[in-house]
């Protein structure tokens, strides 16, 4: 893809920070312009969100505190794909500890997208659930909100509001409304 007209030309990169969450680097670039110089990247983590609806035309989520933009709103579940697991079973075993409902049956890849390319590398796997059961309460402590099962009659109105927090629940829940049509 090097001859595409708009191609970058990368050269190395170096890290100038890391740990498990994100690792910040320093790109050596040639933009198509001809210019070089070096360019901050962020490399996030993988996540993985189950988005799981029920019968009802219900996602399951959960309503908390985001401290970074000071924003209350609803998220769908999901978190860090761990080195050497499967995407899927990620949001399966978040949306278990998050919410303490377990998807039920086979998931259905919805979406892949990265959120901010232009500078943050943060693949986002987006799963369909049509079914889960109720284990009792969520046991991940760290995530503490309300779950809800939120009619998705009310997504459009809830992004309108900011109060659908993060790429992660706006695509995905976009995007399934929308491959319903």
């Amino acid at each position: 893809m090097g001859g595409e007209r708009g191609a970058w030309t990368v050269f190395g990169e170096r890290t100038v920070y890391d740990n498990r969450w994100v690792r910040v680097g320093l790109a050596d670039v040639e933009a198509p312009n001809g210019e070089r110089w070096d360019y901050h990247v962020v490399h996030l983590a993988r996540i993985a969100i189950a988005l799981i609806v029920n019968e009802r035309d219900e996602a399951l989520m959960l309503w908390r505190y985001r401290f970074p933009t000071r924003q209350w709103g609803y998220e769908l579940l999901g978190g860090l794909v761990d080195d050497g697991e499967d995407a899927a079973a990620t949001a399966a075993r978040e949306a278990a500890e998050e919410s303490g409902w377990r998807p039920v049956g086979e998931p259905e890849h919805l979406v892949t997208f990265q959120p901010l390319p232009g500078q943050v590398t943060a693949q986002v796997d987006a799963y369909l659930w049509r079914q889960a059961e109720r284990l009792g309460e969520p046991t991940d402590t760290e995530e503490v909100g309300q779950v809800e099962w939120v009619p998705l009659d009310r997504v459009n109105e809830l992004a309108q509001r900011q109060e659908l927090l993060g790429s992660g629940t706006l695509v995905s829940l976009l995007y399934y409304l929308n491959s319903r049509r």
